[in-house]
């Protein structure tokens, strides 16, 4: 074997010890970060719970958040997605004595005008619209990044099955007043809050069938 052969072999063996050592190292870190990044997400995930369900709503403290199967029937999803719609985790919230409190639906919107716009949505089990959280947005500052400011204050507490928009001035309790100058934004949010309310009423009228 020339001296350029064993070089290379050389060469060979060490990259290769070198990628298994880092392969190991890579594993290690992950095993050791796994748990603290499952546990942050966790938190987020009851943060964006909590926010839509005021603990002062209600008589007693402590409200808990489980993660259920439920999912919007195929008929429901396929509507949801005409208008680039998708619900995604559905939590049931309990009370600190074990009381069903409600739904905290997660939903997204692929049409908001900067990308998606993704909300928690927290309706009680008597169907009111306790608030709405945004978890995930990127719209034009100034303009569709007010939802914060103009549009979650007005859905707090609303009692409707369906919300419209107005650009003018809401004249009903199922309207609320759009953003100015972002009726894009206004509608992708809007369509992702009506599309919680669609699945708490399918979610109510099969559990009202079986009983």
């Amino acid at each position: 074997m020339n001296k350029d052969v064993k070089e290379a072999v050389r060469n060979a063996i060490v990259l290769l010890i070198i990628t298994f050592v880092s392969g190991l190292a890579l594993g290690g870190v992950y095993h050791i970060t796994e748990e603290p990044i499952a546990a942050q997400k966790e938190l987020a995930v009851s943060r964006s719970c909590m926010a839509v369900f005021p603990p002062d709503m209600y008589a007693s403290e402590g409200l808990s958040f489980v993660l259920t199967d439920i999912k919007p029937s195929d008929t429901l999803a396929k509507g949801f997605k005409e208008n680039g719609v998708t619900v995604g985790n559905i939590y049931g919230a309990y009370s600190g004595e074990g009381t069903f409190e409600g739904y905290a639906i997660e939903v997204t919107s692929s049409e908001g005008y900067g990308g998606d716009i993704k909300i928690m949505c927290g309706i009680s089990a008597e169907g009111r619209l306790n608030g709405v959280s945004i978890l995930e947005i990127s719209e034009t500052a100034g303009l569709g990044m007010r939802a914060e400011s103009v549009l979650v204050p007005q859905l707090h507490g609303l009692n409707s099955e369906h919300i419209t928009f107005t650009k003018t001035s809401k004249q009903s309790p199922d309207e609320i007043d759009a953003i100015s100058g972002a009726t894009v934004t206004t509608t992708a949010f809007v369509n992702c809050v009506n599309a919680s309310l669609d699945v708490f009423a399918e979610i109510s009228s099969a559990e009202g069938g079986a009983s």
